[in-house]
């Protein structure tokens, strides 16, 4: 790890953080900012040496070069940025693009950050040339940001748009599609909490109609522990999507029972679990198939590459619902709103 001396912000620093709640507050003195859906990345540079910390804290360097030659090129020589990674492509932010990039092999690295580049979004400045600002209030800290980001005068390194009102945050979580994750709440007369629960955030919840494919049970007993929820694409093929583990504990002995009867493969006919997933675990290829004739409604709050991100929470059962209704095209995304998109540096 670089001795970063002109730094009295060091790595590793555990960034601040958000609590999750129902809806965006009311009253004076709040800062609102889209939520992006991407890595959360701390910056810290000091002459040419350049660190990326990732939220667990650990580096972000090899897998995103061209990040570290654009936060290199720039003016200012010593600063600490908080920001997030995120990969444009086709209008909305791709998960699944920057997941790619944690790859062991540095050719690959290299090939995928020509093809689908990465840009930095820049929300908070915790220190520049010499001044440290964690303790000054989010208003300096955010025309600090503003002074670097005009500096810097880049295309890769964005800054992201910061509003007071609470309207026009309320229309970005309502329209935003799948552009954001949320909104996120920050007080502008509070410091950096590094580490802390200090900002508030509201997450976009929408509901999906899902086939029951398959379940697994719980890790310990013989009751079912998760739902394996599918939808079906143009061609009729069911596709494992997701799963949900909150069903009502009084609800389980019963369903147990009636999932058990209904085991038969292949329970999905189009990409099933326990194939290459972000889900992956050592209890993935654990499941039971079942026939496809179990209609859930289930709340979600994002999706990436037509997959929940994840989990959901069981809602109710739809028997009023033929499980070929429920297709692939409930969890198509709409294009950021024009008075957000043209803010961006993404189309």
């Amino acid at each position: 790890m670089p001795a970063f001396d002109r730094l009295s912000t060091k790595p590793p620093l555990p960034p601040m953080e958000a609590k999750l709640v129902d809806s965006l507050p009311d009253g004076e003195g709040w800062q609102f900012e889209p939520k992006w859906d991407g890595f959360r990345c701390l910056v810290f540079r000091d002459g040419d040496e350049v660190v990326l910390q990732s939220k667990a804290e650990r580096p972000l360097e090899r897998y995103f070069p061209e990040i570290v030659a654009a936060v290199r090129s720039v003016e200012s020589r010593s600063f600490v940025l908080d920001g997030e990674l995120i990969i444009p492509l086709g209008g909305i932010l791709s998960f699944d693009a920057l997941q790619m990039r944690l790859h062991p092999a540095e050719s690959r690295i290299r090939k995928l950050a020509a093809e689908t580049p990465a840009q930095l979004m820049l929300f908070d400045c915790l220190e520049h040339e010499g001044k440290a600002l964690r303790q000054q209030p989010l208003d300096a800290r955010r025309r600090n940001l503003e002074s670097f980001h005009r500096r810097a005068g880049r295309d890769d390194l964005l800054i992201s748009p910061c509003t007071l009102d609470r309207r026009l945050a309320q229309a970005w979580l309502d329209e935003a599609g799948g552009a954001l994750d949320g909104v996120i709440a920050k007080r502008r007369d509070g410091a950096y909490e590094s580490g802390e629960r200090a900002m508030l955030k509201v997450k976009q919840m929408k509901t999906a109609d899902c086939v029951v494919g398959g379940f697994r049970y719980a890790a310990k007993g013989k009751l079912v522990g998760s739902l394996l929820l599918g939808l079906h694409d143009e061609d009729g093929k069911l596709h494992h999507v997701g799963f949900t583990s909150a069903i009502p504990a009084g609800e389980k002995p019963a369903l147990t029972t009636r999932l058990e009867k209904m085991v038969e493969p292949p329970g999905f006919t189009g990409r099933a679990p326990g194939g290459p997933s972000r889900w992956n675990t050592e209890r993935s290829a654990e499941w039971k198939p079942v026939r496809p004739e179990l209609v859930a409604e289930v709340r979600y709050d994002h999706v990436s590459g037509d997959r929940f991100r994840h989990g959901t929470k069981f809602l109710r059962w739809r028997p009023d619902k033929a499980p070929r209704q429920c297709r692939m095209d409930q969890l198509r995304h709409e294009a950021p709103p024009a008075e957000l998109a043209s803010r961006l540096a993404f189309r």
